[in-house]
């Protein structure tokens, strides 16, 4: 038994205990709450910033990437390999605002301005002078094929206010539009794909010939297939030339054409809004939403009206009126990709379509469930915007800034992180908000603009 004084002294003790014990648990949680809890201070002019993001195959130098290959510390080895988004720092450097960008087989090449002049820009394979005549050192007769990292590509302009529109890539040539000056042409021409006269056994390594392609009209859209050129007006009118043997130029013939000549058949007085071609397939979309192609069908492309023939030479409609009104398409290798005006995609051909494992062919166009892109009761407006396709593999781009990719990962093309080919769309984690995408047979660069 205690005593007064000893039970009194106790009840003191104890509350002491309590208060102090329920102090230092305060203290803890608070310190943990600060710990946990993330500041961001932006500033009040604080702008979101373009940026460029590279992936996949780094041995050619497509990435732009110079450490990939020569690492500048020794202890590092070379990565042939890229499975992720990674920033291109070095057009910052150089302050190129990138306005569009192209991916060929094994190159890139980025059209911008730097000082307020046109500039282009390109870096990877240059056996045949797709990014013109590298010399380096200069004056010293060693020419590069191969470039790792970003240079100039001299263009003929004669007005430093012209404006460098668009580019687009094909095996081995480069064509880049401008607003005043037509259409610049580079590298290997042997099928007339470059759109001037073919020399028999000319040598395109180290070649200083650029060609400037005169057409009437606005261009719209250029397209490059793996050895032929495709132009869209702003009419509506086609216009290609290069090779034929599949009979992707749409002239009604199988030969190589060396001039740009209009396209006829079923597109013939259509206004077409939108061309699409990796390959030798090509996909047309008019304004009223229907869909045209030609060209090789060796796998499904068009047997809805190939009867039964691999090749297609001239414009026909295809009669997928179950797709809804369609607003784009993107033609791969083997395999086509469709987006109507609702957001929704569909897939046929033959390859790692998107469906799943088991389905690896189809002569018409399957849905691609649109909550494989992210929509779903949490983001009900979340909606494909933009489709684009290598040889192989596709890629969607949505309304949110979200890219999702594809098919048959070659060397890491698919940007998800891993070796696996990708049977379904899964999406890229890109560290900004995509806003324009382009692939290669085995890369793939993007347009991004910073969260803050």
């Amino acid at each position: 038994m205690l005593c007064s004084r000893c039970r009194l002294l106790h009840r003191m003790l104890s509350s002491h205990s309590m208060r102090e014990a329920s102090s230092f648990t305060k203290r803890i949680k608070t310190l943990e709450d600060r710990e946990s809890t993330v500041h961001e201070h932006v500033g009040q002019h604080k702008q979101r910033v373009q940026r460029v993001y590279v992936w996949g195959y780094a041995g050619t130098g497509a990435l732009g990437q110079r450490s990939f290959i020569t690492p500048s510390n020794p202890r590092q080895k070379p990565r042939s390999k890229q499975r992720h988004p990674h920033r291109l720092a070095y057009l910052d450097e150089i302050v190129l605002k990138t306005n569009a960008l192209a991916c060929g087989y094994g190159f890139t090449v980025f059209i911008g301005q730097r000082d307020s002049k046109p500039v282009a820009f390109g870096t990877g394979i240059n056996t045949d002078s797709q990014l013109g005549f590298q010399e380096y050192p200069k004056k010293s007769g060693r020419i590069l094929d191969y470039v790792i990292q970003p240079v100039g590509i001299d263009l003929p302009l004669e007005n430093s206010e012209t404006k460098l529109l668009q580019v687009a890539c094909g095996r081995a040539h480069t064509v880049i539009v401008t607003d005043q000056e037509g259409c610049f042409t580079l590298g290997n021409n042997a099928y007339g794909q470059c759109g001037r006269g073919i020399v028999e056994k000319e040598i395109y390594g180290g070649s200083q010939t650029v060609n400037r392609v005169e057409v009437e009209g606005i261009i719209k859209q250029v397209v490059c297939g793996q050895d032929h050129s495709l132009f869209l007006m702003d009419d509506g009118r086609v216009f290609s030339c290069g090779i034929g043997s599949d009979g992707q130029t749409g002239l009604g013939h199988y030969k190589s054409e060396a001039s740009l000549s209009l396209v006829g058949g079923d597109i013939e007085g259509e206004d077409i809004v939108h061309l699409s071609c990796k390959g030798d397939t090509v996909l047309a979309v008019s304004g009223k939403g229907d869909l045209f192609g030609w060209g090789n069908s060796e796998y499904d492309q068009l047997s809805s009206v190939s009867n039964n023939e691999t090749q297609v030479n001239v414009p026909r409609h295809l009669p997928f009126s179950s797709v809804g009104h369609v607003v784009r398409s993107a033609s791969a290798g083997a395999m086509c990709l469709l987006l109507n005006d609702k957001g929704d995609v569909y897939v046929w051909g033959y390859g790692l379509l998107g469906c799943g494992p088991q389905v690896e062919q189809s002569a018409l166009p399957m849905q691609i469930p649109p909550t494989l892109f992210g929509k779903n009761e949490l983001n009900p407006d979340a909606q494909v915007v933009d489709l684009q396709c290598g040889l192989y593999h596709f890629a969607a781009l949505t309304s949110d800034g979200d890219l999702f990719t594809w098919g048959r990962n070659m060397r890491g093309a698919l940007g998800l992180g891993t070796a696996k080919d990708q049977y379904f769309p899964y999406k890229v984690h890109v560290p900004a908000e995509v806003m324009e995408v382009r692939c290669g047979v085995d890369h793939m660069a993007a347009i991004c603009r910073s969260f803050i």
